[in-house]
């Protein structure tokens, strides 16, 4: 394989400086003299032969007898020629070897002006090729799209590629039956939606949802990111939409996908240059391009978001995006299927049961899940184990959810005291509440960035509702390693930062958001999504200030109260603090069933 060899600046500088030296040693030097003086140095003898041109005299140096002619002179006398009716004859005295100057101002022009202009362009045209090769784009592709166009017979993902998702895959089945068969919608008039808006959070499978309805339709596939089309130069986003749509046109029927669209089509009127901004000029023309295509043409708009709330209202209207559907974290079902792709090509140890896997992880997102077998799977081949065991695929979770462990990280006694009993009141409130989730693992060993020990609690099951009492109990187990801390050392720190952050936003959410207070009753105070509040040009909320204040009064009375009814439950349960935070920071990592047994024994 032959290596390319790279352009560098530094090479330029270098051949630079090597041609301006021989050129300044290969130079003669030039004395500009009067033609007195000019005249002198003949009758010295110090020139032996003179170039007459129309304006002037050059005058080479002798060179001494017995010495050989240098290739190139190195003193050259110069004076202006005069009209003086006896040079020749003075010369000719002198014995002065005359020579005439071929005057040619064609040429003399050719190499002041062409040779250099075209020395110039040619240097220029070169540094361009070398910025498009690196950037992309030419200096004249600067307002042609960069979509990545992928033929139909490089797409080789299809609908049983992407695990889960049955919902969306159902509805996207439709714009796949169009582009093979338009005439079943076109013989009674239907018409397909232009737009589909793919929403849900990251790494739930959007693009390869994309990807999977162009493999199934077998047609080309466009594909372009959101901040592809911004760029500094005014104007240069909105020819890229122009060619885009218009490449379109001519490939149809195609599927066009524009990942992150929230880059370009964040709502108008929010930028801090107003309206005129390139991002917004780049919107409006992708909302005239989407308007001027026909229904019927075979061009389907695909994108992607996970922030939908700040789009630009014109652009969710029937016409454009007006199909959205979610693709959401996977459920159980959905998350045993994904953990099966991904096995595929895996050693697996036997035990594994993905099952129990898939109930360990709720909230996982398909990325996660494949991040979570490929972590295990570098844990053994770390440990040089010949197939991937539940003991990796635990630590993989542990470390995707706490972070990494961090073994240099020593605690003193005093600090292991101290986050055993804080571990250890989370895990007791959580096992004496009825509708806490169950505690999987309690572990003292530092992870992650400032994590001194973590509680791993998991659901039995997936849920989408969530009672008064359950939020109350969230609080009380977010509220328990401060109290342990309380009634064990008559002490607090710092450790409950991160515990009372979470527990304020529950209790404000009960209180502002879900109408779960007494005495502020069945309303909600929270403001609406709004497109200045994310982009901080409006402050939160749209409140009194003494609604506010009450707010602010109620979230601190709901946390004292049940502050107050954990500080009870420990009190009574002191002597299990001990033995659980004695086991704790004897092993470090207690499991489910051991602190199932401890509890039973308490």
């Amino acid at each position: 394989m032959k290596n390319k060899t790279s352009f560098s600046l530094s090479y330029a500088l270098v051949a630079t400086l090597i041609f301006l030296f021989i050129q300044n040693w290969l130079s003669p030097q030039v004395l500009n003299v009067s033609y007195t003086q000019f005249k002198k140095h003949v009758t010295e003898k110090t020139i032996n032969s003179v170039v007459i041109s129309n304006d002037r005299l050059k005058g080479f140096e002798k060179i001494e007898d017995g010495k050989q002619e240098p290739l190139f002179p190195k003193l050259v006398y110069v004076t202006p020629r005069v009209g003086d009716p006896n040079l020749i004859d003075f010369f000719e005295k002198n014995n002065i070897d005359i020579i005439a100057a071929n005057e040619n101002t064609l040429l003399k022009a050719i190499l002041s002006w062409v040779v250099p202009t075209v020395i110039f362009v040619g240097i220029w045209m070169f540094f361009m090729k070398r910025f498009g090769q690196a950037g992309g784009a030419g200096i004249m592709t600067l307002g042609k799209h960069k979509a990545k166009i992928i033929a139909q017979t490089d797409l080789d993902i299809t609908f049983a590629s992407v695990a889960g998702q049955d919902e969306a895959k159902q509805e996207l089945q439709e714009v796949i039956e169009f582009l093979k068969t338009p005439d079943k919608f076109t013989r009674l008039g239907a018409k397909i939606p232009k737009g589909i808006l793919l929403v849900g959070p990251p790494g739930t499978g959007k693009t390869l949802l994309a990807k999977a309805v162009a493999g199934e339709s077998g047609v080309p596939f466009f594909s372009i990111s959101g901040s592809d089309f911004i760029e500094m130069f005014v104007g240069l986003g909105a020819a890229r939409v122009r060619d885009l749509f218009e490449q379109a046109g001519k490939t149809a029927p195609c599927i066009v996908f524009i990942d992150e669209l929230d880059a370009l089509g964040k709502a108008r009127g929010t930028g801090m240059m107003g309206g005129h901004d390139e991002r917004e000029q780049t919107l409006n023309q992708l909302l005239v391009e989407m308007d001027g295509f026909e229904p019927n043409k075979g061009v389907i708009i695909l994108a992607a978001t996970n922030r939908p709330e700040i789009l630009d209202p014109a652009l969710l209207r029937p016409g454009r995006f007006d199909r959205h559907i979610l693709v959401d974290r996977p459920d159980l079902k959905e998350r045993v299927a994904i953990l099966e792709v991904h096995a595929r090509g895996v050693k697996l140890a036997a035990e594994i049961n993905l099952e129990v896997l898939a109930r360990r992880t709720p909230g996982f997102t398909g990325a996660d899940l494949a991040n979570l077998i490929n972590e295990a799977t570098l844990l053994a081949v770390r440990q040089g184990k010949e197939q991937v065991e539940m003991t990796d695929l635990e630590a993989a979770i542990d470390r995707i959810i706490a972070g990494l462990e961090k073994k240099n990280r020593v605690l003193n006694e005093r600090e292991k005291k101290f986050v055993a009993y804080h571990e250890t009141g989370h895990a007791v409130v959580a096992a004496l509440r009825s509708t806490a989730e169950k505690v999987h693992k309690i572990s003292i060993v530092p992870r992650g960035i400032g994590a001194l020990g973590f509680t791993l609690q998991l659901p039995t099951e997936d849920r989408y509702l969530l009672s008064r009492t359950e939020l109350l109990e969230k609080i009380d187990v977010l509220l328990g390693g401060r109290a342990a801390e309380e009634v064990i050392f008559s002490e607090i720190t710092t450790g409950a930062q991160n515990d009372l952050q979470k527990a304020t936003e529950i209790a404000r959410s009960m209180v502002a958001l879900y109408g779960m207070n007494d005495t502020l009753g069945h309303a909600t105070y929270r403001q609406q999504a709004s497109p200045l509040l994310h982009q901080g040009l409006m402050p939160e909320r749209e409140i009194s200030d003494q609604t506010a204040r009450q707010i602010d009064e109620e979230v601190r009375l709901l946390l004292d109260e049940r502050m107050k009814l954990v500080l009870v439950t420990l009190r009574d349960k002191k002597e299990l603090l001990h033995n659980v935070a004695a086991v704790l920071l004897e092993k470090e990592t207690i499991e489910a069933e051991e602190f199932a047994s401890l509890m039973a024994g308490g």
